[in-house]
């Protein structure tokens, strides 16, 4: 585990990856490419590691969507439209523990307040596989919201990727 909310690089790849496993949108050929990389991820920087990339995609999401809807009449207050409506659907997700709604609200409270959810959420320790979960629903949430906003399905997915891809490009 890295020190500071900072996190690897790859575990933020993966953790979208994650997002991108979970998206029906996602072909079957894809989604099979993103397993492995969430694999590679897990075994070169622990799973742990991963649990935190995603923790920072949800910190990123959120900031971002709190920043495109700042000024507009129907702009999301993150207070009580936002963070309400991730955590209400997150009992959609049938493998969401509900035990971990209150640490996975506290990450989006830190992320509408600006603060660095990774650093905010290290603070409390490992996060363990059944939180880690919940986490990734509330990054597809986002993703979801976030398409749901421009209505434009996969618009999110295809910023992200084109951001790791530049991202990937810079290192090489």
């Amino acid at each position: 585990m890295t020190n500071d909310g900072v996190v690897v690089d790859e575990a933020i790849r993966a953790a979208w990856d994650s997002f991108r496993v979970l998206d029906k949108r996602t072909s079957a050929k894809e989604r099979q490419q993103a397993q492995q990389r969430v694999k590679a991820a897990m075994d070169a920087h622990g799973r742990e590691e991963v649990s935190r990339g995603t923790v920072f995609l949800v910190g990123v999401l959120t900031g971002y969507l709190i920043a495109e809807q700042s000024g507009g009449e129907d702009r999301l207050d993150p207070l009580s439209d936002l963070i309400p409506a991730v955590i209400r659907r997150l009992p959609t997700f049938e493998m969401a523990d509900p035990a971990q709604v209150p640490m996975v609200t506290g990450v989006l409270m830190a992320a509408a307040m600006g603060m660095d959810t990774v650093a905010w959420r290290d603070q409390f320790g490992q996060i363990p596989p059944n939180e880690a979960l919940v986490h990734s629903f509330v990054l597809w949430l986002l993703a979801d919201l976030f398409d749901s906003m421009v209505e434009r399905p996969g618009a999110i997915d295809r910023m992200m990727r084109e951001t790791f891809d530049a991202m990937a490009a810079e290192h090489s």
